[in-house]
């Protein structure tokens, strides 16, 4: 009988010191807790792509029922290390974590955003920004709230401009939309050349689709190269040589792996940022 009751015991002590895991890095808004709707995450997701487009910065949200028998902080600051949020270098990341049978949260702050987002700021942003719309069980109003404090606290910050490729990773988290803009083309310059002929007609597809490459990935390079391409598909298209068919010969395909793709950069964190609770 004692045997048995020291394995229950001993049993116990491991369960209740077992760490909640940290998830793998999808994306951005990560709700193990099914607390928001499709829209609302996708809402979220979009904001924060923005974010990381016109400033480099990478800021993540992650609602988890509970981070015990760790304190909130501890298990931020593992997410944190484990998700490398920000560029290596530059360390500007933020992880934004809701605990929320705990009810509590914490803005995660990288080393190279302590000074656009001190102690102090986050706590504000935190107590009277985000806690109070979770009091009325608004989390998404609380968190989108949020967002907009944490982006516009960064928008004012000077940052080293994001890489082409980063604004390539943020925008589309995958090169899908190229496969759209090629398509495009081949589309756009049949039924063009109908209406102003062949050479105008391409001209006017590898125009449209310059400015969607450059609007996607905001760098004017691209947009110029991404026209110049596109006139060129559009004006063999038109003239049948291309011998690309839909058909099921093709070596193109539109299928792909459903993440996004969406990775830490390499920041790091060294504990600073403030929790709070509702």
């Amino acid at each position: 009988m004692r045997l048995i009751l020291g394995l229950w015991l001993a049993c116990s002590a491991a369960l209740a010191g077992a760490e909640v895991a940290v998830p793998a890095l999808k994306t951005r808004v990560t709700d193990l807790t099914a607390t928001l709707q499709a829209s609302q995450t996708a809402a979220l997701e979009q904001q924060l792509a923005a974010l990381e487009i016109q400033k480099g910065s990478q800021v993540a949200i992650l609602i988890v029922p509970t981070t015990q028998p760790e304190t909130v902080e501890q298990y931020a600051l593992r997410v944190a290390e484990a998700w490398k949020l920000g560029r290596k270098g530059i360390d500007d990341g933020a992880l934004l974590l809701v605990a929320k049978n705990d009810r509590k949260l914490r803005i995660e702050v990288g080393y190279g955003l302590e000074g656009a987002i001190p102690d102090a700021v986050a706590k504000r942003i935190i107590s009277e920004t985000i806690t109070p719309q979770f009091k009325q069980q608004r989390f998404f109003e609380g968190l989108n709230a949020g967002v907009k404090q944490i982006a516009a606290l960064l928008g004012g910050e000077q940052l080293p401009p994001p890489s082409v490729s980063t604004r390539q990773s943020a925008s589309g988290d995958g090169g899908g939309w190229w496969i759209f803009l090629f398509f495009l083309a081949m589309a756009g310059a049949r039924v063009l050349r109908a209406v102003f002929g062949q050479f105008i007609g391409a001209a006017i597809v590898g125009t449209a689709v310059g400015v969607a490459a450059g609007l996607i990935t905001a760098t004017l390079l691209i947009g110029v190269v991404a026209a110049f391409a596109g006139f060129l598909i559009a004006l063999a298209s038109a003239s049948g040589s291309t011998g690309w068919s839909s058909g099921g010969g093709g070596g193109w395909s539109s299928g792909g792996s459903s993440d996004s793709g969406f990775s830490g950069g390499g920041g790091d964190f060294g504990g600073g940022g403030a929790s709070g609770d509702w």
